[in-house]
């Protein structure tokens, strides 16, 4: 009876953790490190991955419910949605979801939780850096040095703090990706100025009760006056998970992997 209920009971458990395996499995786990700090991230390869083939890249940053060290939780949102086979043949690519320390931000922002939707204060300042994007901007930095990475096809999005972090990378990394998109973030309009020239597409449910969509309304607006090239995608009657309708626009990846950065050439000097 005792080996009946322990397989029983091993049973349940398989079922339970089924669908996050199926989730996770074609992601490897892995882990940067910084100094005595450790990133965990999950990287998917393309089919038929040749190391010695240039690849896009595509980093995408979670919200602040899937914040910890378990290097399992930041799939929960797009995950299965660049596992997919059609995805991964239309679109081959080297995917990385890094997940942020729990005690840490991808945003340098100041939040109000007393307050239902949240007051928020983005930070201007590109001297204060949080430990969650510190750790993200090294691993950056690593991963455009290895030779399967295009270094002008790489593209990075985010939902919630991910949208923010999103776009709080564009400012420190400027000349790093040739285009993003922003779920349910924001940002701070003075910033926008710092990487108008990075083709940006926004989302944001007209209903979000938790991030207020006068931000990112605020962040297009300003984008729009210094001559960026935007795409601006509101949801009716949607609340804070429009990142469920934005993974589901059919133009979305399309969209993004059409992107590639500019190489700019420097004059020479003529005597």
């Amino acid at each position: 009876m005792n080996n009946y209920l322990f397989i029983l009971f091993f049973g349940l458990l398989l079922v339970a953790a089924g669908p996050l395996a199926a989730q996770t499995a074609p992601y490897e786990p892995a882990h940067f490190i910084q100094g005595s700090d450790t990133l965990p991230y999950r990287i998917l390869y393309p089919k038929n991955f040749d190391p010695s083939t240039p690849y896009p890249l595509i980093l995408v940053l979670h919200g602040g419910g899937e914040r910890g060290n378990d290097n399992q939780k930041q799939l929960v949102h797009g995950g299965a949605l660049f596992q997919q086979e059609a995805v991964r043949s239309a679109h081959p690519a080297v995917v990385v979801f890094p997940q942020c320390p729990a005690d840490s931000y991808w945003s340098n922002v100041q939040i109000d939780r007393s307050k239902q939707p949240l007051q928020l204060e983005f930070s201007t300042s590109l001297s204060d850096t949080t430990r969650g994007m510190a750790l993200l901007q090294g691993l950056v930095q690593k991963l455009a040095g290895l030779p399967y990475i295009d270094s002008l096809r790489m593209y990075v999005g985010g939902l919630s703090m991910g949208g923010m972090g999103t776009l709080e990378l564009l400012r420190r990394e400027p000349n790093r990706f040739a285009a993003a998109f922003a779920i349910c973030g924001g940002d701070a309009p003075a910033n926008a100025a710092a990487y108008a020239r990075v083709p940006v597409w926004i989302f944001h449910g007209e209903q979000d009760s938790v991030v207020p969509v006068a931000h990112s309304l605020a962040i297009a607006e300003a984008l729009e006056a210094a001559g960026a090239n935007i795409r601006l995608t509101l949801y009716p009657q949607v609340d804070h998970n429009s990142w469920e309708q934005a993974f589901r626009e059919p133009d979305l990846l399309p969209w993004l992997f059409s992107k590639k950065k500019e190489v700019r050439h420097h004059p020479k000097n003529i005597k």
